[in-house]
């Protein structure tokens, strides 16, 4: 049995296998090393049978029926779920918490770690190979052009480390661009001393004119007389910004 690889569910399989067992190895962090996986979009199963070897509780999720066959006839006991990953509840999955991680698909990388937000309690280790520019972005630190939406979300709760680099001519059919692994792990922030949406909807909001100044961005969200308008930190456009700035931002703005 052969799987097609299928252009409009992003999939671009992995063929090398020394990759693939570096990949896998990245979930194997001490302090998480009992914890249960959860790998997005295994496809053939190339990351998957190096997970297996972990001894730990493995499951997948894949949206390809045709994939899904093919795994099951592969690995008759492994646990695959035929669904989709962004509008699956996860909490029903595993009954405490459990790491992320997988060859993510191209099409909906973004998307998956802003899922990942919404269960970062539940998540405290996400790995994973996603197209670089988009692992470089999650990554990107304070004062860099690539620094965008995801950086700041994504490392107010979690320390984000880019790992290394993938050729794209290790995948059936090869992406016109090179991947990224990267992994993220929960730091020690339970309550970012704000209002969270309001926070998010600051970071958005600064992005989405992101070659504006911030007096100018946010202008809408801050109430006449604020305080804020006489801080320096307007005149900042947003990528220079760290995450405690942003926080501060949206303190100010909510008038703490």
């Amino acid at each position: 049995m052969r799987v097609k690889p299928k252009k409009a569910l992003g999939q671009h399989f992995l063929t090398d296998m020394q990759i693939a067992r570096r990949i896998a190895d990245t979930v194997d962090l001490p302090e998480y090393s009992s914890l249960p996986i959860l790998e997005i979009g295994p496809g053939t199963g190339v990351l998957t049978q190096f997970l297996m070897q972990k001894d730990r509780p493995l499951k997948c999720i894949e949206l390809d029926s045709e994939s899904v066959a093919y795994l099951h006839a592969l690995y008759p006991d492994l646990d695959v779920l035929e669904a989709d990953f962004l509008t699956l509840d996860l909490s029903d999955l595993f009954p405490g918490q459990f790491c992320l991680t997988g060859n993510y698909p191209y099409n909906i990388s973004s998307q998956i770690f802003f899922k990942l937000l919404e269960y970062k309690d539940r998540i405290p280790l996400c790995t994973g190979m996603l197209q670089r520019e988009v692992a470089e972005r999650i990554c990107a630190a304070p004062g860099t052009k690539t620094r965008g939406i995801l950086s700041v979300l994504l490392q107010a709760w979690y320390d984000c480390e880019y790992l290394f680099t993938v050729s794209e001519h290790v995948f059936n059919p090869p992406p016109k661009v090179k991947s990224g692994v990267l992994r993220l792990t929960r730091n020690n922030v339970t309550d970012l001393g704000c209002d969270p949406i309001l926070f998010k909807r600051v970071v958005k909001t600064s992005f989405g004119m992101r070659r504006k100044t911030l007096r100018n961005s946010l202008g809408a969200l801050i109430p006449p007389g604020n305080p804020l308008w006489q801080d320096p930190i307007l005149a900042e456009r947003p990528e220079r910004l760290s995450v405690e700035q942003f926080i501060h931002l949206t303190r100010t703005i909510e008038g703490k």
